[in-house]
């Protein structure tokens, strides 16, 4: 069972991985149109996978007795300055999010809402994954600047799929 205060946090955090996801698309749209196809597969697959994060709260909140709300989302920005800007404002964002999901555990743990606590620990381990991915992405783009390096980084991030976890 949810407390009032617990659903609303966990919507607040449904409607907040919507908002992920279309930050990803829109940085997804800006790539493919600057000519950068592989950051834009990225960042599309980027978007799934958040969208995926946000089905995971919504069923969640439904099978836990609650009322999963779907709210109204911002417009994110349409786009960026460069590869290297868009990465760091979603290691940002990652970072924010990170900060989001630790939040809830603090307040599942507050309520002695075990069954919370444990479905949030899937979260808390892949919000490192998300951090460190993204990381990594910012440390190579610093490297290899606005030069051919970039192409190549292009070329490389282009082969990500999304995969739903079978876990899940």
């Amino acid at each position: 069972m949810l407390s009032q205060k617990m659903e609303n946090a966990l919507n607040d955090q449904m409607n907040w991985e919507i908002y992920s996801a279309h930050i990803y698309l829109s940085m997804s749209s800006d790539f493919s149109r600057k000519g950068l196809p592989g950051i834009a597969q990225w960042m599309l697959a980027q978007y799934q996978e958040e969208m995926f994060h946000a089905m995971r709260f919504f069923n969640y909140i439904n099978e836990a007795g609650g009322h999963a709300k779907l709210g109204v989302i911002d417009a994110p920005p349409y786009e960026w300055e460069s590869p290297l800007k868009a990465f760091e404002v979603a290691l940002e964002h990652e970072q924010g999010v990170t900060s989001r999901i630790n939040a809830l555990a603090d307040l599942a743990m507050e309520e002695r809402n075990h069954a919370v606590g444990i479905f949030l620990q899937w979260f808390i381990s892949e919000q490192v994954e998300e951090e460190d991915t993204v990381g990594d992405i910012v440390g190579k783009l610093k490297m290899v600047g606005d030069g051919g390096g970039l192409f190549m980084l292009d070329r490389d991030l282009g082969t990500r799929v999304f995969t739903p976890p079978t876990t899940a």
